[in-house]
């Protein structure tokens, strides 16, 4: 049987479910042909991440209940897209990664080497 891998082969955690994250809004950052955002790096969200996603048009704080979405506050774990946090970290804004949570498929945009700068579970 397979299951969904990480970005350092292992079976995909969860990333988090409250908030409840993933473009199946299943609380893991599984990907599919789908999810166009590829919403495959699971993040813990900061003040400077979301402040810049903002500025970049994607207001991720603020609530959007016609939408089921209460907004994300620092602190908390999100699926984020993969080619968002690339352009995070390009910019200096990138927020922390648990990279036992974040699909494989967020390598088609980032290298292994830039998601462990910001790893926080390389220990665990």
């Amino acid at each position: 049987m397979s299951y969904p891998k990480n970005v350092l082969g292992g079976m995909l955690e969860l990333c988090c479910k409250d908030p409840m994250t993933g473009y199946f809004r299943n609380g893991y950052c599984d990907t599919c042909e789908d999810d166009f955002g590829v919403h495959a790096v699971c993040t813990l969200v900061n003040e400077d991440f979301l402040e810049f996603s903002k500025s970049a048009g994607n207001d991720l704080s603020t609530p959007r209940p016609e939408y089921g979405f209460a907004g994300i506050k620092p602190g908390d774990k999100w699926c984020l897209c993969a080619a968002r946090w690339k352009e995070a970290y390009d910019a200096g804004f990138a927020a922390p990664v648990l990279l036992k949570s974040t699909h494989e498929a967020a390598l088609k945009y980032i290298p292994l080497e830039e998601l462990k700068e910001f790893a926080v579970d390389l220990n665990t």
